[in-house]
């Protein structure tokens, strides 16, 4: 029927089909839980009378199974094992991530990998990486569609609508990203740097971040050797197509400058999430140590290091991610004390303060200079108007060896001292000439006296 959406054989629509593909083609591989809680989070809310968890879960999920159901009916998707939590894991076909492909707006070669041991052990990785993208997204029911559920239900969808926002959609982030040291990015060489997720956000202050996240099974020796291939590939340069050489990242990703702080790389962000034995705490100090040529600053004359040629390093667990969001105080500086939130933990507030200080001193400064040189500003001693800025400096110029005529006029004063002057001098010149005339006069009269004289003797 014209202006409904194509159902297809699960009960699917059209439009849910697509919102499973484009999280699927950023995850590669999740659960229908975890797809539900990204692309529509009201169901959340929703079957909330349900008796169990599990029921619950079974009614929000079931439209997304269905969609879900539809694409590998079409070879789109298939099964990828379960969860260690018994859940359904699905991932996309060739097929599946070119139509993902297609819904995202994204090259073959901007889609990425497919995760680490995705469908086997349980893809610990793998859920780990969906758990840190939805903590970073924190989704937001929209109310209109859980209205008419049970008070408490309405009241949490509230709380999650009033809680600090996350960053992006699911549009803004991109899974296991290959950071090419050799190779090129549809080929990347042996033994390059594989992103877990790599997250652009400018719009919120955020144009690149790159995520990695661990389960506390590796060692930390393990941890620190991807950041020496992180800072490989940050380091390799290419020609791009203005014929100039510049990092190979920066062909594909664009940072403003100056860029997070003053650090000349990328930042790393990672997301410990405790399943395995090694404390997490523990696996960030010890990570830190191991990794410390690549993010320790300079200190420098105000209170502040600065990050030159440096990569930023943040650590965070998935707990206090999923507890504080992007916003709050959830994230370790490598080399900092203290907590802050992801654009603090990423830049430079000390310097920020510092430039900020120095800035209002000299602001402070100019100002108190203004106020005394105006104090100084000479006033017309004729009108009592003060000085213009170019009347002060021509009162006071030297040209070869001659000052102003007159220094402390100002120059309307002095225009019509001069003019005075001119007419003074008009008529002075002119009662000379008339008293020169008046005694010419006399003279050739008295010479005519003179004659006519001796000519009556």
């Amino acid at each position: 029927m014209a202006g409904k959406r194509k159902t297809n054989e699960a009960g699917s629509s059209t439009g849910l089909r697509a919102d499973v593909l484009r999280v699927l083609g950023v995850l590669k591989a999740a659960t229908a839980d975890q797809i539900q809680r990204l692309s529509s989070p009201h169901l959340t809310y929703r079957h909330t009378l349900k008796e169990t968890a599990a029921e619950r879960k079974e009614a929000r999920t079931a439209s997304h199974r269905g969609a879900l159901n539809d694409l590998r009916r079409h070879g789109l998707s298939v099964d990828g094992g379960r969860t260690r939590g018994g859940e359904e894991v699905r991932l996309l076909t060739k097929d599946g991530l070119a139509a993902a492909g297609l819904e995202l707006d994204r090259g073959p070669e901007e889609m990425g990998g497919m995760p680490k041991s995705a469908g086997r052990s349980g893809a610990s990785h793998a859920m780990t990486v969906n758990e840190t993208v939805i903590a970073m997204i924190r989704p937001k029911p929209d109310l209109a569609l859980v209205a008419g559920e049970p008070a408490e239900a309405i009241a949490a969808a509230q709380a999650a609508v009033d809680a600090p926002d996350g960053i992006g959609t699911i549009t803004s982030y991109a899974t296991e990203v290959a950071l090419p040291a050799t190779g090129t990015w549809r080929n990347p060489g042996i033994g390059c740097a594989w992103a877990d997720i790599v997250l652009t956000a400018p719009e919120v202050g955020l144009p690149l971040l790159f995520i990695e996240a661990d389960n506390c099974t590796e060692e930390a020796p393990i941890i620190a050797a991807k950041f020496d291939k992180y800072m490989r590939h940050f380091h390799r340069k290419v020609k791009d197509t203005d014929g100039q050489d510049k990092p190979m990242w920066r062909t594909r990703w664009s940072a403003p400058e100056p860029q997070w702080g003053d650090a000349t790389h990328p930042p790393v962000l990672l997301v410990f999430h405790q399943v395995g034995k090694r404390p997490a705490l523990q696996q960030m100090k010890n990570v830190a140590d191991l990794t410390r040529e690549h993010w320790q600053g300079q200190w420098v004359e105000g209170g502040f290091r600065i990050y030159n040629g440096k990569m930023p390093i943040v650590a965070t667990t998935l707990e206090l991610l999923r507890e504080h969001g992007p916003a709050g105080p959830a994230f370790w500086r490598f080399g900092r004390e203290d907590r802050q939130n992801l654009w603090d933990a990423i830049g430079n507030p000390r310097r920020d303060a510092a430039l900020a200080r120095r800035a209002e001193e000299r602001r402070r400064r100019q100002k108190q200079e203004a106020a005394e040189r105006e104090a100084q500003r000479p006033v017309c001693t004729d009108c009592g108007q003060k000085f213009t800025d170019d009347r002060w400096k021509a009162s006071i110029a030297v040209d070869w060896g001659r000052g102003d005529s007159h220094p402390h006029l100002c120059d309307d004063c002095k225009t019509r001292a001069l003019q005075a002057e001119r007419q003074a001098e008009q008529a002075e010149r002119e009662r000379q000439e008339q008293e020169r005339q008046v005694a010419e006069a006399a003279q050739a009269a008295h010479k005519v006296g003179s004659w006519l004289s001796r000519f009556r003797t």
